[in-house]
């Protein structure tokens, strides 16, 4: 598939984690990229790869084919309508990785260049990331491209644009859940004898490894739980005493709460 020129509008957090999977995974070279943000001195580290920086969106717009959004969702509307006549139907891609911005939303002050939004994680940084996708007055072709490229960073899978905010929740927010249950379990591990940084290896290597078993076996948490709880063992005994706790419920409460403030 040819390459395309790629300009990430905004190199926060996940707009530079988009911008280091591209370059890691090979899908965009260095002299293909242009990343823009305020302050660039906290993207000097991508300029000394090749990238380039810049603070001029227009600028940035007229260089790429691939316009990827990572701006902050309170200030996207007001810096794309001054950008929208930098904006080609004809030569432009526009994905947002936006949270909370719609395609409606997006056409409205665009017009009819093709639109996707698009969810991954900060995994993505590591090509490792699942990134939901979604889209509009777009081809085949099109599609391809952009299925292809966050390929490159994980997987894709494709969903309604009504369940976006939802794969914000457990896509993206998710990262977050999945690290909190990890230092927990690393402070745990402390208080049973070992090391912090002994601890931290167990406790990540373990959810890797968990999350592998699922997703290289096709199967069901349950079924693998079923492996490790024995009668009478240490394992179920853990496990009901953190669901006595409200392991579970409290789990499910939050992916709801951080819905309901998306939503509402």
């Amino acid at each position: 598939m040819t390459s395309k020129k790629i300009t990430i509008l905004g190199g926060g957090n996940l707009g530079a984690a988009i911008a280091e999977g591209l370059l890691k995974s090979g899908f965009t070279k260095p002299n293909q990229l242009t990343v823009t943000r305020r302050n660039l001195e906290r993207l000097q580290y991508l300029k000394e790869k090749g990238v380039t920086i810049t603070s001029d969106n227009a600028a940035a717009i007229q260089a790429g084919e691939i316009i990827i959004v990572a701006l902050k969702p309170y200030n996207v509307k007001e810096v794309l309508e001054g950008l929208k006549k930098s904006f080609d139907p004809a030569n432009h891609i526009i994905i947002s990785v936006v949270t909370g911005v719609s395609l409606h939303d997006l056409s409205a002050i665009v017009g009819n260049v093709p639109l996707f939004r698009a969810m991954p994680n900060t995994a993505i940084a590591i090509q490792e990331s699942v990134t939901c996708l979604c889209s509009q007055h777009n081809t085949n072709e099109q599609v391809n491209y952009v299925t292809e490229l966050f390929n490159q960073l994980g997987i894709t899978i494709s969903i309604d644009e009504k369940l976006m905010d939802a794969a914000t929740v457990l896509g993206a927010c998710g990262i977050a859940y999945a690290l909190r249950f990890i230092r927990a379990a690393t402070q745990g591990g402390i208080e049973i004898g070992f090391d912090a940084k002994t601890a931290n290896l167990i406790a990540a290597q373990t959810v890797k490894g968990a999350a592998e078993l699922l997703l290289k076996g096709n199967r069901h948490p349950e079924e693998e739980i079923d492996k490790v709880t024995t009668p009478k063992g240490c394992t179920i005994v853990g496990l009901n005493e953190m669901e006595h706790r409200g392991f579970s419920s409290s789990l499910i409460r939050g992916i709801s709460a951080s819905y309901n403030k998306i939503v509402g």
